[in-house]
């Protein structure tokens, strides 16, 4: 089951268009290691010295070049042809993520620069095209990466080799390159609001606003849901930004909450916005919605006004070949499945920003994400600046998904080593809390996951303790735990110096990590040998915390092994190291099924 206007390999299906044209596959490709490539003028004729298979990075084998080497400067190149018929239309070129500084030019001519390696942003070309018959356009990108700490960079490595749980680092372009041809009144950005206790919508429109003289921009929404026609509502476009509030109170039929979006059904509505110049249609976006609603109430997280267990699983979104790019959409959707088949509701996307379609398929499948910014690994006031920015982007790129229930900018104290006691610090925290909720006031913002809470709308802890018992004995005193007498994990503590626990959801959001017994890679703790001591010790421990009563959730590590970490419930290839059917047994508490197939 998809959205009414789904679109196989659609870099964006939250705003999908028709007229589009991917950009992926091979590019022209070059290292600068000296950066002459701008004072030499590479922007107007790259020389490439070989090909990128883009959107995999020069240090994958999918890119065809599989270099682990750091190089700062990259340089891509790619010609293609304009339509003939372009006529007025606007050719908008598309990156959906560059890691980390991107320059662009089209014909020689610069076309934008965009800092952050997991924001998607995008140029208007058109005025530097070529644009008679049978022209060719150039498309040169220069991108420029550093092994910075005030950079997030999430668990991409700083320093030559693998180290710990830090990994190779991704540099240049590592999702979708696409084109655009709209017209030159468009729509820009629709945010999507929905309401459940008012069963309502809210939508918020961004437009290029240009009309022709004495004519009128209108613009048509319309709601429906599974292929019935809801609500159709008409707006007069005077100004940029408009709002728009939608009420849903009857439109389906039975009862209300069987429309809702949640994990058990995942019901969602399709949306289409059609954009009118006078009476000629001049654009048309599609996009979805889902009626849910995430909230607190003293320690329980509520979905739909009811409480909800989370069961997470940590996932780093690493492929072998193809590293944080994932190999393709059939990939995304087969680890959601794992996922789901062992008992999980939900992930936790750690240190990094995922691919959009991953969040489609999410929000298509009914599984919860918490969405985590990849860190910085300094403090000072050029990384509170590049975070503060990138953050916010992300934030509104990814509002309008329904799946995501959780926004987690920090974790582990990465980035802000001495948020425990450091009044700057933990300032910055606050601020990055208040501008996530300036931005989305809907969903829960962990500040920061694992431990030295500053404000934090769930209290979040990670141990990795091997023992279910151990576990039992160390959570039994809540107050002792919460109030900061009780440290765990390397002496770390639930609050940062200064404030107090008032009563939020405590959720483990780490703990497991198990690994079997191998001659290298490593994961928590003592490694396992044979299935039986694993499973004996993944029960252990899941049940430990599922019988402490006020933790209302866990996130176990992790999914797959990634690199030297070979602690993933799969290997790097999503092979089952365990049936997954025993693994969900364990999570539902449900008797070990005697057949194991995974």
């Amino acid at each position: 089951m998809t959205t009414a206007h789904y679109v196989k390999d659609y870099p964006r299906p939250q705003f999908v268009r028709d007229n589009w044209l991917s950009l992926n596959g091979g590019w022209d490709f070059r290292f600068d290691d000296g950066n002459i490539g701008e004072r030499s003028r590479w922007y107007e004729n790259l020389q490439g010295d070989r090909t990128i298979q883009v959107p995999f990075t020069y240090e994958t084998s999918a890119s065809g070049i599989g270099e682990e080497k750091f190089h700062p400067y990259v340089w891509y190149q790619r010609e293609w042809v304009a339509p003939t018929d372009l006529g007025d239309r606007r050719v908008i070129l598309h990156f959906q993520a560059v890691d980390y500084v991107a320059k662009v030019w089209v014909n020689g001519a610069f076309a934008g620069r965009h800092q952050g390696g997991y924001a998607a942003f995008s140029f208007d070309i058109t005025d530097s095209l070529e644009q008679a018959p049978g022209a060719s356009n150039r498309i040169v990108v220069k991108v420029e990466d550093s092994m910075s700490c005030t950079q997030p960079r999430g668990k991409q490595r700083w320093v030559p080799d693998n180290f710990e749980c830090f990994y190779v680092q991704t540099t240049g372009i590592w999702q979708s390159v696409w084109l655009e041809y709209v017209s030159p009144a468009h729509l820009k950005n629709v945010k999507i609001t929905p309401d459940l206790d008012n069963r309502s919508v809210r939508f918020e429109y961004q437009t290029h606003f240009a009309p022709a003289d004495g004519d009128t921009l209108r613009l048509e929404t319309r709601i429906s849901y599974r292929q019935q026609t809801m609500k159709q509502v008409q707006l007069l476009i005077d100004r940029p930004w408009l709002q728009l509030e939608v009420d849903l109170t009857h439109l389906a039929n039975g009862p209300w909450m069987l429309t809702a979006w949640s994990p058990e059904r995942p019901n969602l509505y399709d949306v289409e916005f059609t954009l009118y110049q006078g009476d000629r249609i001049v654009d048309q976006v599609y996009s979805y919605f889902g009626l849910r609603k995430i909230s607190i109430e003293g320690n329980q997280v509520l979905l739909n006004n009811m409480p909800i267990y989370q069961r997470l699983i940590l996932d780093q979104g690493y492929w072998p070949e193809s590293h944080l790019t994932p190999p393709s959409e059939e990939a995304l959707i087969a680890d959601i499945d794992a996922i789901l088949a062992m008992g999980y509701n939900g992930v936790r996307k750690h240190m990094k920003i995922e691919d959009s379609r991953f969040l489609y398929w999410c929000d298509v499948k009914g599984l919860l994400v918490w969405s985590e910014m990849a860190a910085t690994f300094e403090f000072n006031d050029e990384a509170v600046q590049t975070f503060s920015a990138e953050w916010a982007e992300i934030v509104r790129q990814q509002y309008n998904h329904p799946s995501i229930v959780t926004w987690v900018p920090f974790n582990e104290s990465w980035g802000i080593p001495q948020v425990l006691t450091h009044e700057k610090q933990q300032k910055f925290t606050e601020s990055i809390y208040h501008l996530t909720k300036s931005l989305d006031p809907h969903r829960p913002v962990i500040v920061n996951d694992g431990w030295e809470h500053t404000v934090s709308d769930i209290v979040t802890l990670h141990d990795y303790e091997e023992r279910g018992e151990a576990l039992l004995k160390r959570y039994e005193d809540a107050e002792a735990v919460l109030g900061g007498r009780i440290a765990f994990n390397l002496a770390r503590y639930a609050m940062a110096r200064g404030y107090a626990y008032r009563g939020q959801p405590v959720i483990v959001s780490e703990f497991g990590g198990i690994a079997f017994q191998s001659g290298t890679g490593w994961g928590y703790g003592n490694q396992v040998e044979g299935d039986e001591a694993f499973i004996e010790r993944f029960r252990s421990i899941t049940q430990a915390i599922q019988d402490t009563d006020y933790i209302c959730g866990y996130c176990y590590t992790q999914i797959t092994d990634v690199q030297q970490e070979v602690n993933g419930l799969l290997t790097e290839d999503r092979k089952p190291k365990i049936p997954l059917n025993v693994i969900k047994a364990i999570n539902l508490r449900q008797a070990i099924p005697s057949d194991t197939d995974s």
